[in-house]
């Protein structure tokens, strides 16, 4: 399993009607191959930032190659409807995080 995290700057003229926006979007995406889970994280920064609000979408997903799937087939079109809604309001960096060691409690 592998996590596709989406880290979210929005402006804070828009952020309530972009986080209700970003729950159907999520739904969305988990009806797609590949996806299993998704969790949206607010970041709680040292210095409040007024002018805009950061949000992390952690989306766990099968495999490496459930997302180049995703990317290919889907990602344009899905990417798409947040510009077309929100455009030059947000800004969004995405990584891809693998598995190295997982620990549980003793």
């Amino acid at each position: 399993m592998i996590v596709y995290e989406v880290n979210i700057k929005v402006g804070e003229a828009v952020a309530d009607d972009y986080r209700a926006w970003l729950g159907d979007h999520m739904r969305e995406l988990l009806t797609l191959p590949g996806f299993v889970s998704a969790e949206v994280l607010i970041v709680e920064p040292e210095v409040a930032t007024p002018e805009h609000q950061e949000i992390v979408v952690h989306y766990r997903m099968e495999s490496h190659h459930a997302l180049m799937v995703y990317l290919r087939d889907h990602a344009p079109r899905m990417r798409a409807k947040a510009g077309e809604r929100f455009s030059g309001q947000f800004e969004i960096h995405r990584r891809v995080l693998a598995p190295l060691v997982e620990m549980l409690p003793v």
